[in-house]
């Protein structure tokens, strides 16, 4: 039989003859490593290089900061009520700051609750539209005021409110006016954008050491810190609304002669009325995470409560002001979304007359009925709460048949997970560990990200502090591993089982607004104080946030792919696997680069309970006056949070690059 040769294969993407062929658009940046190949060359190259080469930052690539900084901070100190910078300017900021909030809280206490509660109804009901739209709001504020007041700590709440009120007010503010300017300016937003990004990854902690070294403990560093981490959503809402305008409409405005200033009041303005009102509930949120994050540094109110439970493993009456703390976000958040979901018709002249009728008696009869919160109207579940929490702690804390218990857990978790990971980490060169970080980084987000997060790593070993950064970065990659693990398998039940989502819905709501140091009190009291109470605290944190993303990512992968798979007899599972999965990949990303960030602010926070690492040195700085320590370690945070932040962030094509421009 003799043999045939093949012919070579028919080409039929070829155009017709006569057609010319487009020409192929070639991507100016280069390509990319693939995964496998980032893998591999990850994998013989680490091991290799701890068995061949020493571990830790060189000496001579060190720079000790830290004398020079604790001069600084001496100086600082010394002259802060004669230096001119501070005597005519830094020192009205901080008196301008105590005075606006001692005022709010003077008019909150005055009104008393009797006056504060119908004001705060009236407000919601108002903001809602008014009629019967506004009665859903208006009830939130009444019973999420007169909660916290039945739980005894109607006068932390006025303290809290007071310290939220001006704060908001000012970060909204700022936010709006650089938010304008971004949405106005193309130069103004590409110099804020790498601001504004750098700001959203950071720790809250990392803002208060360097206001407590100019402005001291109390209220002027809480209020500055707080309108420092809350603007950002404001900044990026209002830029957002007002470049999405309808062109349209800008256009016909344009050509009935109006100013570009008229434009901006009458047609751009008013079409961003719902991304300025979720800037604001945003801008509300983070504001009242970060004043209970600034009981650190004497804020005062309902944080100041749960920092005292923090140190004193206070369950009950942690998760009391974790409570009160919940539902003034619950309240706050109704109120601003009612505000934003309603339409542009502007609420009736009756409305607005009974709303402001309402709110004035209240505020002038107020007083005179009541001074304080009658202690008769008071209920206590702090004891209930420990007495529960500590028969759950006998329960599981050990000698639990075949399991040990938590106590166990914690030793071999430790043991077996975070001090080999540690320890591993410690041992590899330090161009080994850039590397590392580069290749990731340059497989998710680029060159641009990849050189970031070498800068970002390089400073921490410049700083001195490149070990107890390996020591903190090895708690962020496990409590990741968990809460990407936990997160991505909940996502696809959410995503999948209608339930599932129901039933998460709720319990997530209320784990978003809890303020994080609520998330250690139970931790410490299960694990005892440690590396694993930060990793589970952090994980726990994490978890709604990835599980949210994941689940949405999942939900709005193509119909027609899942469909067409489907049909052709795919399980459950390869629908998941080949097509959702791929398909949600942006998303996934996403979901990934949250779980880093709020693992890290958790992580960080740690080290109040034995944590270690960045995050003690911070603490250490602000309890014990070790500024320069303090300051070193913020900086170190700030650059760990920004190289993981590239590490996890996928990059975005610029219309210029992308197919079909």
């Amino acid at each position: 039989m003799s043999a045939t040769k093949s012919l070579p294969p028919v080409r039929t993407d070829r155009a017709p003859r006569g057609v010319l062929e487009p020409t192929p658009r070639r991507d100016p940046r280069p390509p990319r490593p693939s995964a496998r190949t980032v893998l591999l060359v990850l994998a013989l190259l680490l091991p290799t290089a701890a068995l061949l080469a020493d571990g830790g930052w060189p000496q001579a690539l060190h720079l000790d900061l830290a004398p020079s900084l604790d001069s600084f901070a001496d100086w600082v100190v010394d002259n802060r009520n004669t230096h001119p910078v501070f005597l005519y300017f830094l020192l009205h900021l901080s008196n301008t700051a105590t005075d606006s909030v001692d005022w709010v809280h003077g008019l909150l206490t005055s009104a008393g609750w009797a006056g504060v509660l119908p004001l705060a109804a009236a407000l919601a009901w108002y903001a809602a539209g008014g009629g019967r739209k506004g009665a859903g709001p208006a009830l939130v504020a009444l019973g999420s005021l007169s909660c916290c007041g039945l739980l005894g700590l109607w006068e932390q709440t006025t303290e809290t409110l007071a310290l939220m009120l001006v704060s908001v007010a000012a970060a909204a503010a700022l936010g709006l006016l650089l938010g304008l300017a971004c949405g106005l300016s193309d130069a103004a937003q590409r110099l804020l954008r790498p601001v504004l990004d750098t700001m959203q990854v950071l720790p809250a902690f990392a803002y208060l050491l360097p206001l407590v070294l100019i402005f001291g403990i109390g209220t002027p560093s809480a209020l500055i810190t707080t309108v420092i981490y809350a603007a950002p959503p404001m900044v990026r809402m209002t830029s957002l609304g007002l470049r999405g305008s309808d062109a349209g409409v800008l256009e016909a405005s344009r050509s009935l002669g109006s100013t570009r200033w008229q434009r901006l009041w009458t047609a751009r303005l008013p079409m961003a009325r719902p991304q300025l009102f979720l800037g604001l509930n945003q801008t509300i949120m983070m504001a009242l995470s970060m004043v209970v994050i600034a009981s650190v540094v004497g804020a005062g109110g309902l944080g100041e409560s749960v920092y005292q439970a923090l140190k004193t493993r206070d369950i009950g009456q942690g998760l009391t002001a974790g409570l009160a703390i919940v539902l003034v976000a619950v309240w706050l958040d109704r109120t601003t979304a009612a505000a934003g979901a309603r339409t542009g018709t502007p609420v009736g002249r009756r409305a607005a007359g009974l709303a402001l009728a309402v709110a004035a008696a209240g505020l002038v009869v107020g007083p005179r009925l009541a001074d304080g919160w009658p202690p008769a109207l008071t209920v206590s579940i702090a004891a209930p709460l420990n007495t529960a929490a500590d028969w759950l702690v006998a329960t599981v804390y050990q000698d639990v048949p075949l399991l040990g218990g938590t106590s166990v857990w914690a030793g071999n978790f430790t043991t077996w997970v975070l001090n080999p990971l540690n320890d591993g980490l410690q041992a590899l060169p330090w161009w080994s560990v850039l590397l590392a970080a580069c290749g990731v980084a340059w497989l998710v987000g680029g060159r641009r990200g990849a050189v970031t997060a070498v800068l970002a790593l390089s400073c921490t070993g410049v700083l001195g502090i490149w070990g107890r950064s390996l020591y903190t970065l090895s708690q962020v990659l496990v409590a990741v591993a968990l809460t990407l693990l936990t997160g991505f398998a909940l996502g696809i039940l959410t995503a999948r089982v209608k339930a599932v989502e129901s039933a998460l819905r709720p319990v997530f709501d209320a784990m978003q607004t809890l303020p994080q140091f609520i998330y250690l009190i139970p931790v410490v009291q299960l694990f005892n104080a440690g590396r694993v109470a930060a990793i589970t605290a952090a994980a726990v944190y994490a978890l709604p946030a990835v599980v949210r993303v994941t689940a949405q990512g999942l939900r709005q992968a193509s119909p027609a792919a899942v469909e067409a798979s489907r049909s052709l007899g795919a399980t459950t599972w390869q629908q998941i696997r080949d097509v959702q999965w791929p398909l949600a990949r942006p998303a996934l990303l996403v979901a990934a680069n949250q779980g880093v960030v709020l693992v890290l602010a958790v992580v960080v926070i740690g080290g109040l309970v034995g944590g270690g690492g960045l995050g003690f040195d911070v603490v250490k700085g602000l309890t014990a006056g070790e500024l320069g320590t303090g300051l070193i370690a913020g900086t170190g945070i700030v650059c760990l949070g920004l190289a993981l932040d590239r590490m996890t962030q996928p990059a975005t094509r610029t219309p210029s690059t992308s197919a079909g421009h």
